[in-house]
């Protein structure tokens, strides 16, 4: 991981627009990991793209005026934080959460326990693990991390 984000990279809310990037995003990053099951089609990932932006939850990455990733923040909880794979590890998803941990005076994510990669990041983000849990619909493990501004 770098230590600068790539130049150019613009973070902004979402509109209904840049639903299908959002949603493409998404649902290729649910596709790649081997311990993720498929529980939703691409068409079920669209709409809840198309909900969370709708709701003013979404913000964007762009880069060179392309959306090349996306955090979901509503109500204090992350409800996710995706990159395009070839635009991870550039900063760009510390950028993201930088700008919704200056949102928020605390934040709440799950994270599969699966997933050492996005636990890393949390870790390094300053999020601290609180508890496990499976209320998910993949049935998959995770664990719940909360940060607090200052702590």
């Amino acid at each position: 991981m770098t230590g600068a984000v790539p130049q150019g990279l613009r973070i902004s809310r979402a509109h209904r627009w840049d639903a299908p990037a959002v949603a493409r995003i998404l649902s290729d990053a649910v596709d790649e990991p081997v311990w993720m099951r498929r529980t939703r089609t691409r068409a079920d990932e669209a709409r809840i793209a198309r909900d969370l932006i709708a709701r003013g939850w979404v913000r964007v990455a762009r880069l060179r005026g392309r959306v090349v990733g996306f955090i979901a923040v509503g109500e204090g909880c992350v409800h996710g934080l995706y990159l395009s794979q070839a635009h991870r590890g550039l900063g760009i998803g510390r950028a993201l959460m930088a700008h919704a941990q200056g949102a928020y005076p605390s934040l709440t994510l799950y994270a599969h326990a699966a997933n050492h990669d996005a636990r890393r990041f949390y870790d390094a983000a300053g999020f601290r693990p609180m508890g496990f849990g499976a209320a998910n619909d993949e049935g998959l493990t995770e664990i719940r991390y909360q940060w607090e501004q200052g702590a």
